[in-house]
């Protein structure tokens, strides 16, 4: 079995999982959330994320590092991924 070292830095995510080229952290600047809770995400976060109208977002949170979008679509294929490269036991 390979094993997996976490990068320093990079959160949970095993760069073995994602490989990293080029810059991978990013400051958008502010928002403001409105009387609705609504915010607006920032033009450029939308584009390198490639965040369309009609896109769902997760809304992660973790009391000590805070709050985090991720598009349902790329969790779902993460998801799918490892539920088709886990062995299924044989019937007997």
């Amino acid at each position: 079995m390979k094993k997996m070292n976490c990068v320093k830095n990079e959160g949970l995510v095993d760069e073995f999982v994602t490989p990293r080229k080029g810059k991978t952290k990013h400051l958008f600047g502010s928002v403001k959330v409105g009387e609705r809770g609504q915010i607006v995400i920032p033009k450029e976060a939308r584009e390198i994320f490639d965040i369309k109208p009609g896109d769902i977002l997760l809304v992660l949170g973790d009391i000590d590092r805070g709050i985090a979008l991720v598009k349902a679509d790329l969790l779902q294929e993460f998801a799918k991924t490892i539920l088709e490269s886990s062995s299924h036991p044989k019937d007997e």
